[in-house]
């Protein structure tokens, strides 16, 4: 016997948990619902399990269906439930795995710290010294400053600095003894000391 959806006996139907109806109703609506979780912003693979999830609830809780709705109102709430609780999830993972990456990058597979905190002074005087370099770094020609960083900052061989910059490999050494020493003097000058 078929009977349509909107019928008001159909509730009654869906309110026995008849399989007919039920597949009726499921049939009816997959792809809304299917789309409705696409639109939500939910990559294809979430979306198939919000839909899953929203119809296997819908069919679990059929026996509540009280019909003072239309069953695709009732059906697109569940929905709408299903889609905020898989919001709540993923944002959860995300924080998850921040808080992973931060273990993974500060300590090994013992527990021990990759590479101990250093204590607030000598952070406060690497800074400092950071600023101090870099200003005596400024004072040096554009050629010279791209060189050193280059080769010495961003560790590219002496070949690939040559071809960057168009100079020799001879002319590369002779900038970079020039620049350390420039540097190394600079920064004696504003009371940095070696160590």
């Amino acid at each position: 016997m078929k009977m349509a959806i909107d019928d008001p006996q159909f509730a009654e139907r869906i309110r026995a948990a008849d399989p007919e109806a039920l597949r009726a109703v499921v049939t009816s609506y997959l792809g809304q619902i299917h789309r409705a979780a696409r639109s939500a912003g939910l990559d294809p693979e979430r979306a198939d399990e919000v839909t899953q999830a929203t119809f296997t609830t819908f069919i679990e809780k059929a026996r509540n269906f009280e019909g003072r709705s239309h069953v695709r109102t009732w059906l697109f709430g569940i929905l709408y439930h299903k889609i905020r609780e898989t919001r709540r999830q993923l944002q959860q993972e995300r924080q998850m795995d921040e808080i992973d990456d931060v273990f993974e990058k500060r300590f090994d597979t013992q527990g021990s710290w990759v590479r101990p905190p250093q204590p607030v002074d000598v952070q406060l005087y690497a800074s400092e010294i950071r600023e101090l370099f870099e200003d005596c770094l400024e004072r040096v020609s554009t050629q010279q400053r791209m060189a050193f960083v280059l080769r010495e900052v961003d560790e590219l061989s002496s070949d690939e600095v040559c071809k960057i910059l168009n100079i020799t490999h001879t002319n590369l050494g002779v900038i970079i003894y020039r620049v350390r020493n420039r540097l190394r003097e600079c920064l004696e000058a504003k009371g940095v000391e070696r160590k």
